[in-house]
């Protein structure tokens, strides 16, 4: 049986193979004991299996005395919005993000709106595995309506929804299928924006696969040049992520997401920035450009929006798609992202495809090894023994940075797989340094 991968993003696995209801409703009882009863909003991506994962997760919720808000489908970022704006004791999302179909998952939120903390994650583990569960009588569900709407609004609270309605942008978005679509299409439709969707409905039946990467975005570069449209929006099924496409069909690839959204930022207001290690350079530029610090993390959303409150920063992320502004919610949010991408737009009046020229040019290479019977303290000791000449960040598996590039390798949070990725000036460097780190996996495997 495959292994239920608990860790500081949640908990995930193959449904049938490691994840199920008993699992599930396990997981629950275990975060209804660490509350101590209380409110917990509850909601769910498109997955097929998402509706028998809720049930169990609920039954369990209610048997440790919790009151449920049941939202259905609704995004990661509008689930954290609703336990800030109901003041519950904490959430949860029934997702496997960007992980392919067979995944699914339970992500977990605190009463703040954020993921757990580390301290916080481990006690529910712990409490899991010991399997010491409060019983409690009073635990009850009810039906969460009109969330989409309050996620909606929140954005609109800190845009510039009057310069972006003049703009009268045409977009069409790739809701992949997944919990996304309907907030977002609310969100362009009240900024005035003409939005069609492809892969809308929320059937769990994706169109493409889920991680929003440019390899995976054929359909949206098609129909962005087809209808003409000013910018694609790709979503992944929590809708917590973003990628981009250009006005000429063009994937841009989702370390711009970020980048663009914080430089937008910071014309508006200066402050610190956040991001994680395996963020592009472009973010020191963005930074380095504005004459602000920039604060790098540990991989994990909440090491970045622990971070943000840490440090008071303006805005942060990760450079997958990720863009966390803590006026919305501590949580990375595809809503925001796109409402300040297009403010970007309205504001200066240039095109998505002007914006990439103005930063320095990299290649960021992403490669995932599957782990076989390789130890990953034995791998990350080799790489490293190999790079000796590099600066190193141990923090999170290994990061290795030159003046020439940086490498990170880390096992993944959320599959059993090795993640590799380098960036570079020239893409010859940063493919060589991932084939290097490659090599070193096989050979321990």
């Amino acid at each position: 049986m495959a292994q239920l991968i608990v860790s500081i993003s949640g908990i995930r696995g193959i449904v049938g193979d490691g994840l199920g209801p008993q699992e599930a409703k396990r997981f629950a009882l275990a975060f209804g004991t660490h509350l101590g009863g209380g409110t917990v909003v509850l909601a769910r991506d498109s997955r097929p299996h998402g509706p028998m994962l809720a049930e169990a997760f609920c039954s369990g919720l209610v048997a440790a005395g919790c009151r449920v808000l049941d939202a259905a489908i609704l995004s990661t970022p509008g689930t954290a919005v609703m336990v800030q704006h109901i003041g519950a004791s904490g959430g949860a999302v029934i997702t496997a993000s960007h992980n392919p179909a067979p995944y699914n998952g339970i992500k977990l939120l605190s009463a703040v709106g954020q993921g757990l903390s580390r301290r916080e994650g481990l006690a529910v583990a712990d409490l899991y595995h010991r399997q010491t569960f409060r019983q409690a009588p009073g635990g009850r569900v009810e039906s969460l309506a009109d969330a989409g709407r309050i996620h909606t609004e929140r954005v609109l609270t800190v845009t510039d929804a009057d310069t972006i309605r003049n703009a009268c942008f045409r977009v069409v978005v790739d809701a992949v299928n997944g919990a996304g679509g309907a907030e977002m299409r609310l969100l362009l439709e009240r900024l005035g924006c003409t939005c069609s969707m492809i892969h809308g409905e929320p059937t769990g039946d994706f169109g493409r696969a889920p991680e929003p990467v440019p390899e995976n975005l054929g359909d949206l570069c098609q129909a962005v040049r087809h209808q003409r449209a000013a910018i694609g929006l790709a979503l992944d099924p929590d809708a917590d992520r973003l990628s981009l496409v250009d006005e000429t069909g063009r994937a841009i690839g989702e370390e711009y997401t970020l980048a663009l959204a914080c430089r937008h930022r910071l014309t508006q207001q200066q402050g610190p920035l956040a991001a994680n290690l395996s963020t592009s350079r472009m973010m020191d530029d963005v930074a380095l450009e504005a004459g602000v610090a920039l604060h790098r993390t540990p991989v994990g959303e909440v090491n970045v929006s622990e971070a943000i409150q840490k440090h008071g920063c303006l805005i942060g992320g990760e450079g997958n798609g990720g863009v966390i502004d803590p006026r919305v919610v501590l949580v990375r949010d595809s809503l925001a992202g796109a409402a300040l991408i297009l403010g970007m737009m309205a504001t200066s009046g240039k095109s998505l495809g002007q914006f990439p020229g103005e930063l320095p040019v990299y290649t960021l290479v992403k490669e995932q090894v599957p782990l076989g019977q390789a130890r990953p303290d034995r791998v990350l000791r080799a790489v490293r023994e190999h790079f000796t000449d590099a600066k190193v960040d141990d923090r999170d598996g290994v990061h290795l940075a030159w003046a020439k590039g940086w490498l990170h390798v880390r096992p993944s949070n959320t599959e059993p797989i090795l993640r590799i990725i380098a960036e570079a000036s020239e893409e010859r460097t940063a493919r060589g340094l991932v084939r290097q780190v490659a090599d070193l996996v096989r050979g321990q495997s």
